[in-house]
């Protein structure tokens, strides 16, 4: 039987692009989990799957759910050819190679050495605001420090890094109701990233955009060589998105969050050593990437139903993050001292987020100078702003500090 014949409770509607479900998705998400952990959306033909298991176990198997047309439910929809380079959009061999490449230079040790000069961006962004009575987390600190940080790994002028930023952002924006559009889309980016990769071929330096320019490596036909100068634009738009966008949100989570958590933020400001296991527990309680999604290779099974080939499967990662199954008793809870296995936030398997161990050193260390600056906040809710994107974040999350 087709999975296309199965019924759910004719109220239950999910549709990411709704920005109703987009500002408050966690009861749709729950009533998926338990009314329909299969789920079909007939209008944008798509399914989807909630529950924590179904997702760990889906997108480690590339077998059956491709990345090869992307990991957006628009963009597989488009069918178009993704460039080489797009590694996040990917399978092996290809992605193998190419992100070996990364890995090199994204590693839990060369990250962590790099604490100090977060300290030093964070700190630079809130000396300002000490003595004064408000502080917007995503505005003074988010939209600042993670640009900061992924400009002086890429070498980017600092003077240009805030460009860069603006330009990414616009990017990803989409009106509220509204599915983005990938039938033009410009993975390389040719016009901004071109003249910075040229000079700084003719002016080596220490930083991951030489690095790009310099490495050889085998590709899956054998060929040993450089990467193309296309395959260098890309990765370099990538990284420049990946390492600010999701970042930036996660900051503008945290101060949320923990500005309606009062006793568990003074749990924190009173002991530092609980700060890692709270940047677990906020990524998976409010992660900024909240699905991703699969071309359906083969036909699959779920829940007495078969999905044919062809299809497009969304894995809601935040829904698993909340699934009590995987975090009892209760995942719609937040608990600083929470200890649990591993979360869905940076994805799981082969397209584990390669930024991961740099995202959580930029979140600890976050959290902790505003911690230092001002450890008490409250949340300007009605003056904050959810933004309209791929991610879900604020554009603004303002807060009382006086």
């Amino acid at each position: 039987m087709s999975a296309r014949s199965f019924s759910t409770s004719s109220d239950l509607h999910y549709d990411p692009a709704d920005p109703e479900i987009h500002a408050d998705p966690y009861p749709v998400y729950r009533r998926l989990r338990e009314e329909a952990p299969l789920y079909y959306n007939a209008e944008r033909d798509f399914y989807v799957l909630s529950r924590f298991d179904d997702i760990e176990r889906g997108v480690v198997d590339y077998s059956a759910y491709s990345s090869a047309k992307g990991g957006i439910l628009e963009l597989i929809k488009a069918d178009i050819e993704i460039p080489s380079g797009v590694f996040i959009f990917e399978d092996p061999p290809l992605h193998t190679a190419h992100r070996s490449l990364l890995s090199r230079v994204f590693t839990p040790r060369k990250m962590n050495a790099l604490e100090g000069q977060v300290r030093e961006f964070c700190a630079n962004a809130l000396d300002p605001f000490v003595g004064a009575d408000r502080f917007d987390f995503v505005l003074d600190l988010g939209n600042i420090m993670p640009i900061r940080v992924i400009g002086m790994l890429m070498g980017i002028p600092e003077a240009d890094q805030q460009a860069v930023r603006e330009r990414k952002d616009l990017g990803m924006q989409q009106l509220p109701g509204e599915s983005r559009d990938f039938e033009d889309h410009n993975f390389a980016d040719e016009a901004f990233f071109a003249d910075y990769i040229a000079w700084r071929a003719d002016h080596p330096s220490d930083d991951l955009m030489t690095e790009l320019i310099q490495v050889e490596f085998e590709d899956p036909s054998g060929t040993v060589r450089n990467l193309t100068h296309e395959e260098i634009l890309i990765f370099v738009n990538i990284l420049a998105t990946a390492g600010n966008e999701t970042t930036n949100r996660l900051i503008g989570w945290m101060g949320k969050v923990l500005g309606e958590h009062p006793d568990q933020r003074r749990d924190l400001a009173a002991d530092r050593e609980l700060l890692p296991n709270a940047v677990e527990e906020i990524l998976r309680f409010e992660p900024p990437a909240h699905s991703l999604c699969r071309l359906v290779t083969r036909d699959v099974e779920h829940y007495g139903q078969t999905v044919e080939a062809g299809n497009v499967m969304m894995f809601l990662l935040a829904s698993g993050n909340r699934d009590p199954r995987a975090f009892p008793p209760d995942g719609d809870v937040l608990d600083v001292r929470r200890t649990f296995g591993h979360h869905l936030s940076f994805g799981y398997g082969l397209h584990f987020c390669l930024g991961a161990a740099l995202a959580r050193l930029e979140a600890r260390v976050a959290i902790d100078e505003v911690l230092d600056h001002f450890p008490d906040w409250e949340v300007d809710l009605d003056a904050a702003e959810l933004d309209q994107s791929g991610l879900r974040g604020w554009k603004s999350m303002p807060v009382a500090i006086g």
